[in-house]
């Protein structure tokens, strides 16, 4: 994983969103090379696992436009942002190509059958169904598999800065312990957790009012979030390329800087050991650092 752009097995052109499953195998939204390429554990050469291995992007079911995150299941299957289609694709291990799971292939709309780039995706195995960062509409939908229209469970399709709305939301994490989602809030340049059920967010990190800094307890576009077995809080600082660390139940107050010198950080993961990946967007590389 180069720090050049390129469409070779061995290089990245602007990674967005990954995942990691329990063999520490790294499967990557390879966004402007329209793809998703798997890591096999301390692999320096990746497969391309869907879309086209040589950079061509489109519509068509063996096909991805600008993918911005990849979510692995129990079965090795792949759920996929596939961001300039507007929707969401299924793909099952060694499959030649994709089904549309939710969204409406190439068209854009605020309908709960539809997207405006769809941008986030987090997985409830237990229910068989996906959460999706409708970033374009300022929203997180639940889509059933299987089931064509979605539910609303954060936000609406009107972005803003009370806590009744979102804002240009991206990386999305759900936390079946607490039953809510813990939202990346980028324009709003701030954290916040929506609990299922609930009408409003609660601030996690970040200002409340969407003032962007560089202080502790300040982000500049937040674009990902993720939490670890003890619930602390990371999160991707994006502007101020950095990447932060909030301990669990003391999330407003200042953050622990843990990673740094990076080019627009854009996603996390953290692996079986609790050792943390982030896509380092435009160095075309994904780095790891060794559990914080």
């Amino acid at each position: 994983m180069t720090g050049q752009p390129g469409n070779a097995s061995n290089k990245l052109n602007c990674p967005r969103g990954f995942s990691i499953d329990w063999s520490n195998t790294l499967y990557i939204a390879d966004q402007y090379n329209h793809r998703i390429q798997k890591y096999l554990k301390d692999a320096s050469y990746g497969e391309t696992v869907a879309g086209d291995a040589t950079g061509m992007h489109g519509n068509a079911s063996n096909r991805l436009s600008h993918p911005c995150d990849v979510i692995v299941g129990s079965n090795s299957e792949i759920y996929i942002a596939d961001a300039f289609n507007h929707r969401v694709q299924l793909w099952n291990q060694n499959a030649m190509n994709g089904t549309t799971i939710a969204g409406t292939t190439g068209i854009a709309g605020d309908a709960l059958d539809q997207f405006q780039i769809p941008y986030g995706i987090a997985h409830d195995p237990v229910e068989n169904a996906i959460y999706v960062a409708d970033t374009g509409n300022n929203r997180v939908m639940y889509y059933r598999v299987g089931i064509k229209n979605g539910t609303i469970v954060a936000g609406n399709s009107t972005g803003g800065m009370n806590a009744a709305q979102l804002n240009g939301p991206l990386g999305i994490y759900f936390d079946e312990i607490s039953k809510s989602m813990f939202i990346a809030n980028y324009l709003g340049n701030n954290v916040v957790r929506w609990t299922l059920g609930a009408s409003n967010w609660t601030l996690i990190a970040g200002d409340f009012n969407g003032a962007s800094g560089q202080t502790a307890n300040r982000f500049n576009q937040s674009t990902d979030v993720i939490l670890d077995p003890m619930g602390n809080v990371y999160g991707t600082d994006r502007s101020n390329n950095r990447v932060q660390f909030f301990l669990a139940n003391e999330y407003e107050s200042n953050g622990t800087t843990i990673a740094s010198l990076l080019n627009f950080p854009i996603s996390l993961v953290l692996d079986s050991q609790l050792n943390l990946y982030v896509s380092d967007w435009l160095n075309h590389r994904v780095q790891k650092y060794l559990r914080y």
